[in-house]
Order: C-alpha cells, then structure tokens, then sequence
C-alpha cells in the first residue's frame, strides 16, 4: 500500500484516538450526571486540571506511566483502551466503506457503542444521553446518508427494541425474575435506527449467544454465581459490531450451511 492511501488511514486513525478521549470524558460522567463540557478535564482523585501535554490521546498515558502528575495515583487503563479502540474503529470504517457520509454516520454510532460499553460495564448504566439522540441521529442518517432507507431504520428500532421489551415483559413470567433492563431496550432501537431490521435481528442473536457463552463460562469457573447480574449491553455491542463489519459475510455462511 503506497503512503498516499495510508495517510487518510492516519489521519482516521489519529481523529478516533482524540474522540476516544471525549469517549472517556462521557463514560466517566454519564453515570455519575456530571456535565461532559464542565468543568474541564481533572483528575478525579485530587481534582487538578490536566494540562494539554498531559492529555495527548494514548501518549500521555505512556510517558506519565499511567499516573497522574500531581497526586501520582494509578489511572485506569480503560483510558488508553478506549482511545485505541476508537482509533481502530475509525480506521476500520474508512477501510470496508470508504470515504463517505455513510462511513461518517457509523463513525457516530461505533463512538456511541464504546460509551454504552464503558458505562454498562462501569456502572451497569446505559444512559438514555447516549440512546435517545442515538435513535434521533439514526433515523436522520437513514433518510440522508446511510444505504437502508427510512423504513427499514423505523422497522430496526421497531423490531431491535420491541424484541428486547417482549422478552423483559414474559421474563418475569418465564422466569420468575426481570429480564432486559431499559436501557438495552433503547440501546437496540439505537442499534435498530442506524443499522435496520434485519442487522437488528442478527445483532440480538450474536449478542445473546456471545453472552450466554461467556455466562456459561464464567459460572463453570466459579468467577461468578448463577443468580449474578451480568450487564448484557456489550454483549449487544459486540453483535452489532459484527453485524456492522461482517454481517454480510456471516449471513452469505448461514445461508451456505442451509443449502448444505
């Protein structure tokens, strides 16, 4: 690959690591109902401002040690992971659609997951100043820039959170216990608005059977207890993930295994 191509690549890749820094702003503060403008960045601990230089996306992390500057206490490596992840996720997206408007509105939802990600596994919050504008910023996308039209987006936050609020009302019926929370209700009409019906479907059934996995194997380790809540949120995440990069190439495999 010549260095004309990679330098947009670069230039993705480096823009998702300072968005992933405002990631780490909202997934610390969404759940505690801080604002995310003010005040500006600090340390949590001993609430001294972060300079510039100590704010640099994936490096400042590494030259200060993990540590902040004034009080030396240790900062989550969640910081650094989520820049990261954000990066690659950029990349990611210019890489399989391209530049386009399209790659532009996945971008918003890939950042969106991240957060709902952190704070459900943070504080099993998935807060609704994520969703609700989520599934707003969906639809507009989906008349505008995104390949799928406005029905089907109507039909995915129909089908995606219309699924998850059926199985958390029979649960209590079913099992003798609340099911889905919520907040993975909108998180999939979220999911639903930008990605449609279908890619809500296969995001529900990835994400149930990666997390029923995962559940499963945490149990038979003894890491957990059967009645334990585990947050079901990034396992949604992960299918709708999938179902974003993959999800054509997963649904050519299925249909191969019927065919035989």
């Amino acid at each position: 690959m010549h260095a004309g191509a990679l330098l947009p690549l670069l230039i993705a890749g480096l823009f998702g690591a300072l968005i992933g820094s405002f990631l780490n702003v909202c997934i610390y503060r969404l759940p505690r109902q801080e604002s995310i403008a003010w005040p500006g960045s600090h340390c949590p601990t001993c609430s001294s401002p972060i300079a510039w230089y100590d704010n640099i996306p994936i490096l400042s992390y590494i030259v200060l040690a993990g540590r902040c500057r004034h009080c030396a206490v240790h900062i989550p490596f969640r910081y650094p992971l989520v820049e990261i992840l954000n990066a690659a996720g950029y990349v990611g997206l210019l890489w399989f659609f391209g530049p386009s408007w399209a790659a532009g509105a996945y971008g918003v939802l890939y950042s969106a997951l991240l957060v709902v990600a952190g704070t459900d596994l943070s504080h099993k919050i998935i807060p609704n100043a994520v969703t609700f504008p989520g599934i707003i910023v969906g639809l507009i996308c989906a008349v505008t820039v995104l390949p799928l039209g406005v029905v089907d987006s109507v039909l995915g936050v129909l089908v995606g959170g219309g699924i998850l609020w059926l199985l958390a009302w029979a649960s209590p019926y079913l099992f003798g216990k609340e099911g889905m929370g919520g907040g993975d209700i909108k998180l999939m009409a979220m999911i639903g608005a930008f990605l449609g019906w279908k890619s809500a479907l296969m995001t529900i059934m990835i994400g149930s059977l990666l997390g029923s996995f995962v559940g499963i194997t945490l149990i038979a380790a003894q890491v957990i207890k059967r009645e334990e809540y585990i947050p079901f949120g990034p396992f949604l995440v992960c299918g709708a993930l999938a179902t974003l990069f993959f999800g054509q190439s997963i649904l050519a495999w299925y249909q191969g295994l019927l065919a035989g």
